[in-house]
């Protein structure tokens, strides 16, 4: 492009939501502790009411999470991080899904909740159905998964009635089963065999961060490998998870 010609070139318009958008994103970036609805629209200069539509928006699709009336950054920047090469969670690595898949001998995973769904962002295993899972971010149902109740019990209440608004009717007896196993979820953080996938089954335990659960890592076979092995499974998953929070508390 000469000189001359760039002088004709027209700049990007700016766009007030997406301004916004972006500049909710940045804040909430910034806090270490969170953002009150409040606390945004005075930064933002912005009306309440208008504010919570966008935060409402972004909480739906991922972007922020809400805790205790605090807004915090949710799992689908993570996720656009992983797409781009980069760890969506810091306190599980890779090699920990290697020793998980060497101690278990089954397919290892580690999922994030995005919105409504569940991504496996990594994995460790010779089944080539979980490695396009994982490769391709195939978008997979949170109620159908051990992975995604762990996720789902991690939820704050009023996001997890939403979703389970949203679910068809034929996903009821599911629910059912997922609500009569959320006591002993959200007590020891471990879902084993909810058998409700058509591709196996598993036994996950939640990954929690600065007192959250951002993912959950998670070991998958048939229903009958899984039943037979649950308590040794479940024991192997506290283990991991136990380093894996001493590892979040680490100044």
């Amino acid at each position: 492009m000469q000189p001359e010609d760039a002088l004709n070139v027209r700049g990007r318009s700016r766009h007030r939501t997406v301004d916004r958008i972006a500049a909710i994103l940045e804040l909430v970036a910034r806090s270490r502790t969170g953002l009150t609805l409040s606390g945004m629209a005075k930064e933002l200069d912005a009306p309440i009411s208008s504010t919570q539509g966008l935060v409402n928006g972004l909480v739906a699709t991922g972007y922020l999470e809400e805790h205790e009336r605090r807004y915090s950054l949710g799992s689908a920047p993570y996720l656009l991080n992983r797409l781009a090469g980069r760890q969506p969670v810091s306190t599980v690595t890779h090699a920990d899904l290697e020793d998980v898949h060497a101690s278990s001998g089954l397919t290892t995973v580690l999922s994030i909740a995005v919105g409504p769904n569940i991504f496996y962002v990594d994995y460790c295993s010779s089944d080539p159905r979980f490695a396009y899972l994982a490769e391709n971010y195939v978008r997979r149902s949170l109620i159908r998964t051990s992975g995604g109740w762990i996720l789902l019990a991690g939820m704050e209440k009023r996001d997890l009635w939403a979703y389970i608004q949203t679910l068809p009717d034929e996903d009821r007896d599911t629910v059912e089963r997922f609500f009569a196993a959320l006591p002993e979820i959200e007590q020891t953080g471990i879902c084993a065999s909810p058998n409700e996938s058509t591709d196996g089954d598993g036994v996950s335990v939640a990954v929690r961060e600065n007192g959250k659960t951002v993912a959950a890592v998670g070991v998958i076979a048939p229903h009958t490998v899984i039943t037979k092995e649950r308590d040794r499974l479940v024991a192997l998953l506290e283990q991991g998870a136990r380093s894996w929070s001493d590892r979040s508390v680490r100044p």
